[in-house]
């Protein structure tokens, strides 16, 4: 970093007071305007900033100051998130901006290293990030987690009737079987949000009111096993999200959104998971197009490896880590199977696996496994040990449907 430039800078934890700061700064940055916020259902900017207060409130927010102007920023949303089944304290990093003058100083790097240090302070080995620039983020440790799937169907494409036990009710979206069903789908998927009600707020907060409608599957014991977010404009059938808990509930949700047959043109909507629609459909024959959609980052390695819900193995091996960021993440991490649970030390044992932070947190998110992480030598090492970690990582895609 430049010292001269930055001798006149303070780096400090924001507080309630710089608020409009805070917001002044994303607005800035990522060129909020007056018709986006209109759009979100706030009257005006005010009524926004004044939103984000509760946020600001809630998370850990670092920025450094020019004399009392804020000028760089980046906040830590308190989360918790499912790994393969294991609960993980996650911060969650956003709202991170610079204003250009003060650009290309290193800045940001400092936040940035300051941030990973209080989230290992508070116990949050994960870290996940909504990526405006790829490249940026990856050169700080972070590595695409997750994709988005957006789909576009025409009326007639629509799946036939599937005979199911059960029915389909609208409710309001934030109706307690909305929330059952959703906190039940997130303990069993991988890398989905365990959402508090503060979390359910941010899910929602730039969403026009009148866009908002839930409709819930209730099977034979009239029990909900699956909720479809949804709205109805101009001749299309916009899904925000559908999450079920079995196919019975997928088929019934799809058995509602065909009954709009006669009113829409066109089936538009998300799926947040790597899972084409195209092959569950009788006419496969769809657009569709997947995007990289949320990063993820592990904070500490040590820790996140004695959590993790690795299959038993016999033979010990260690990983050779690279981190830019975190120095505590540098070096050996062995792996012993002992007293049916995983042991990390500090030692060479058995053969080694030799990978960056960001291809370790591609691999234990599952978003690549390792022969193909192999094949395009984003991991090298003995051949022993990378067939034992193919097999001992849980196979499942991460699913994640917030922003934040």
């Amino acid at each position: 970093m430049e010292q001269d430039f930055t001798d006149s800078l303070q780096i400090r934890a924001l507080e309630e007071k710089d608020v409009q700061q805070f917001n002044e700064l994303l607005s800035y940055v990522f060129q909020v305007t007056e018709a986006d916020i209109e759009e979100s259902g706030f009257a005006n900017k005010r009524e926004m900033i004044k939103s984000k207060r509760p946020i600001l409130e809630l998370s850990k927010v670092f920025g450094w100051f020019d004399q009392e102007k804020l000028v760089s920023q980046i906040a830590i949303y308190p989360c918790e998130v499912n790994i393969h089944g294991t609960p993980y304290k996650m911060g969650g990093i956003t709202g991170v901006g610079t204003y250009p003058e003060y650009a290309r100083h290193g800045l940001m790097m400092e936040l940035v290293t300051l941030a990973l240090k209080n989230m290992r302070e508070n116990k949050q080995w994960i870290s996940y990030l909504y990526p405006y620039n790829i490249p940026y983020y990856r050169q700080k440790g972070w590595e695409i987690m997750s994709d988005k799937l957006s789909f576009k169907i025409k009326d007639t494409q629509l799946p036939k009737f599937v005979e199911v036990p059960g029915n389909v009710q609208r409710h309001e979206v934030a109706h307690p079987d909305v929330l059952a069903v959703y906190n039940q789908f997130a303990k069993e998927n991988h890398g989905a949000l365990t959402r508090s009600e503060f979390h359910w707020e941010e899910y929602w907060r730039y969403e026009n009111e009148e866009e908002r409608t839930a409709a819930v599957y209730y099977d034979e014991d009239n029990q909900p096993k699956g909720v479809l977010f949804y709205w109805v404009a101009e001749e299309v059938f916009h899904v925000k999200e559908m999450f079920y808990l079995n196919q019975k509930a997928r088929n019934g949700l799809w058995n509602f959104i065909s009954a709009h047959f006669s009113m829409v043109n066109w089936i538009e909507g998300d799926i947040f998971k790597n899972e084409p629609l195209a092959f569950l459909l009788e006419d496969g024959q769809i657009k569709e197009t997947i995007a990289p959609y949320y990063m993820a980052r592990i904070v500490d390695v040590e820790e996140f490896l004695k959590a993790f819900p690795f299959k038993s193995f016999r033979e010990p091996f260690h990983f050779f880590v690279s981190d830019p960021m975190a120095e505590w993440n540098e070096g050996i991490f062995g792996l012993i199977w002992e007293n049916d649970q995983v042991k990390v030390v500090k030692e060479p044992v058995g053969e080694p696996v030799v990978l960056d932070i960001q291809t370790l947190t591609c691999l234990l998110m599952n978003y690549r496994r390792v022969g193909y992480l192999a094949r395009i030598e984003r991991i090298t090492g003995g051949k022993g040990a990378l067939r034992t970690l193919e097999e001992i990582i849980p196979d499942m895609a991460a699913y994640f449907s917030d922003y934040f």
